[in-house]
């Protein structure tokens, strides 16, 4: 691994706004062939625009392939919330506490939201229902797909923005945000850290980095630079918009704001008198205050009375305790978890970049050197002060996916590659009383790969993770949801309305005896008149912190999977016996006695000597007449954390109905 990896400067490096420190005679020896030609504005223009337009085509097809399932907030704080702004209460969909109870901005849904809305209104006067559903399917994924182009998009400009448009590490850093996994993997996922992660890297593109020069090389304020005003305003609404999508975005923000008022660690003189101090508060506070005012509207339009989201998630989740009750992860978890699966093969680079950064460096100018310290401490004074909260996933500092990119792209590149032999020697330019610059290769400069072997298996490793993560990693959980709608469409022909008002409601067509939110819902299932029932989860609201009722806190969907001595250590019979079909269970149905059975019932193949016991030895489900048949079974991965969650996930008709979808075993890989 290189010590310092050789850099070009930007453009204009030499002139006062690059951030060098201007030094009286300089000597300069070339050697040929000649002065570099500068690509013209035009043409770079046109290579800016064709980049934009492939990645907009390599993420859509990213969009496509993915057919997997990954984590539940994908579907239930997203597209949830969307389908039930796009068709209203009665619709079916799942909202969850969270929403219940305001903990959620309704910005990122209401984008998904308007998509159906305005998808539906179009497509329901030319195709019928289940096509209509079918591209009602991929919207939000196509959409996704936009925002995760436009992330890679930033990432490449802003690396340009530090190592200059001569150099080869702004395209080593594209190349790195396209082949990498977890990006393929999550980055056209509605996750709100997905879009909050193309928000973050495009608000610190267009942030004026100008503010981490040194004074001493322009006597111009940094925010009297034309555009560089404009460029802040830009860059604030962008943040603003992330911290209220996700608070904890403000980690990063509080980071590059620290050092570039304070300027700890950094070089040079600071640019910043009280006049750019002035603007730079007035702007953050009239910024943020313009976005919030357009928050503050969209939740009172879509909850139906004023509500602050952020203070509801802070309450909830750190005076309250509740994000404890999703998982406790050991202090060091983003440290030997975190950053490994984001950064995957790139990990080695990745912790040179961010420790290199934490110096001052011979190849890099001053506003180069500073600007890379600022992304690096942004990166651990987010990850340190995460890494306090007890609830930890890997999604959680996604954003700084980009940075580790920008910061480790050097060093790959110094590390694969090394100059041509044919390739002109780089200027080398040398100052009275000091050493030679480092020569810096740039476009013109030609380099050969060195390190083929390992730079193979490096892509290679990153192409079968993403393609196994893409296509054969819980991929059950989607398919299972096209089976049962598929088989409404043909069992209720005449119910195929995303209108609720126009739906006839039918038997309770589905159970799911799953982990809760093991699967998408109405985002999938669609038509209201498909009633499907699953085992819930919801946090204990109305316990106290540290409480002997919290600690003893079950949810429905663990009271289901608790083994009974009494059931010879079986899980889920006592609870469908005594909750389920208990009297407080599910009511009003065709079942007899008052309880309604479902035509399908879901569930991982593990839960199946359950449901015979129950059914076939237990006096109560001898009684409701159900004969399991299994119509469908789709492979759901290789392994999985969750024991819950392994094997095959299964779908048995109960056989109290006329209809039977499938005669046989459908199987799905």
């Amino acid at each position: 691994m290189p010590d310092e990896p050789a850099i070009s400067k930007p453009t204009g490096a030499e002139g006062g706004n690059a951030g060098d420190v201007k030094t009286p005679k300089t000597s300069t020896t070339a050697v040929p062939p000649g002065p570099v030609l500068k690509p013209h504005r035009h043409v770079v223009s046109a290579q800016v625009y064709d980049i934009l337009t492939l990645l907009f085509v390599f993420r859509f097809i990213n969009a496509i392939i993915l057919r997997t399932f990954f984590q539940p907030d994908e579907y239930f704080q997203a597209l949830e919330p969307a389908w039930n702004m796009a068709f209203g209460d009665q619709s079916g969909a799942w909202l969850t506490w969270e929403w219940q109870h305001q903990l959620r901005s309704s910005l990122h849904p209401a984008i998904f939201g308007l998509a159906y809305k305005v998808a539906h209104w179009f497509l329901s006067l030319l195709f019928p229902p289940a096509l209509e559903m079918f591209v009602l399917e991929a919207l939000p994924k196509i959409i996704q797909s936009v925002f995760a182009a436009l992330g890679d998009f930033y990432t490449w400009q802003l690396a340009t923005s530090i190592f200059g448009d001569e150099s080869n590490v702004p395209w080593t850093a594209l190349w790195m945000t396209v082949f990498n996994p977890w990006h393929w993997y999550c980055s056209t996922r509605t996750f709100s850290n997905s879009l909050e992660t193309t928000l973050t890297i495009a608000a610190l593109y267009y942030w004026p980095w100008d503010l981490v020069q040194d004074a001493r090389s322009n006597k111009q304020e940094p925010l009297q630079v034309k555009g560089n005003l404009g460029s802040l305003r830009v860059s604030l609404i962008l943040a603003a918009v992330a911290v209220l999508l996700r608070p904890t975005n403000l980690l990063i923000w509080l980071g590059v704001l620290t050092l570039t008022v304070t300027r700890l660690t950094l070089d040079g003189e600071s640019p910043i008198k009280r006049s750019t101090l002035l603007v730079l508060v007035k702007e953050i506070i009239v910024c943020g205050s313009a976005v919030l005012a357009v928050s503050l509207i969209s939740d009172r339009l879509y909850f139906g009375f004023w509500t602050f989201p952020p203070y509801k998630w802070l309450y909830f989740n750190i005076s309250q305790s509740l994000a404890v009750f999703y998982g406790h992860m050991p202090w060091h978890y983003y440290l030997s978890q975190g950053i490994p699966l984001l950064t995957t093969t790139c990990l080695p680079f990745a912790l040179v970049g961010l420790y290199k950064a934490t110096s001052s460096s011979t190849t890099l100018t001053v506003l180069q050197s500073n600007i890379l310290k600022t992304l690096s401490f942004a990166v651990l004074s987010m990850i340190g002060t995460l890494s306090i909260i007890s609830h930890k996933e890997v999604r959680f500092i996604y954003p700084l996916l980009p940075i580790l990119h920008i910061l480790a792209a050097p060093y790959v590149f110094k590390f694969f590659t090394v100059p041509a032999t044919s390739a002109p020697v780089a200027t080398t330019t040398r100052t009275e009383g000091s050493a030679a610059a480092p020569a810096s290769p740039t476009t013109t400069c030609p380099v050969t790969l060195r390190h083929k072997i390992s730079l193979a298996n490096l892509l290679s490793l990153n192409l079968l993770l993403a393609i196994y993560l893409s296509l054969f990693h819980q991929p059950a959980a989607l398919s299972v949801m096209t089976f049962l709608r598929t088989g409404f469409e043909r069992i209720h022909p005449d119910s195929l309305s995303l209108e609720s008002s126009l739906s006839q409601k039918q038997e309770l067509f589905a159970l799911f005896l799953t982990p809760c939110h093991s699967t998408p819902w109405r985002s999938h299932l669609a038509y209201p008149a498909l009633r499907a029932r699953a085992l819930t989860c919801e946090p204990p609201l109305h316990t106290q912190p540290g409480s002997e009722e919290r600690r003893n806190y079950m949810d429905e969907a663990d009271r289901f999977y608790k083994k009974s001595e009494n059931e010879d250590g079986l899980y889920g019979v006592e609870f469908l016996r005594e909750e389920m079909w208990g009297g407080d269970g599910l009511t009003s149905g065709s079942g007899g006695q008052g309880e309604e059975i479902p035509r399908f019932i879901v569930g991982f193949e593990g839960i199946e000597e359950s449901l015979k016991k129950f059914f076939e030895e237990d006096q109560k489900g001898r009684e409701m007449g159900v004969e399991l048949t299994k119509v469908w079974q789709g492979w759901n991965g290789a392994f999985n954390e969750d024991w819950r969650r392994r094997g095959k996930l299964v779908v048995w008709d109960t056989g109290v109905y006329d209809e039977v979808l499938a005669e046989q075993t459908r199987s799905v890989f």
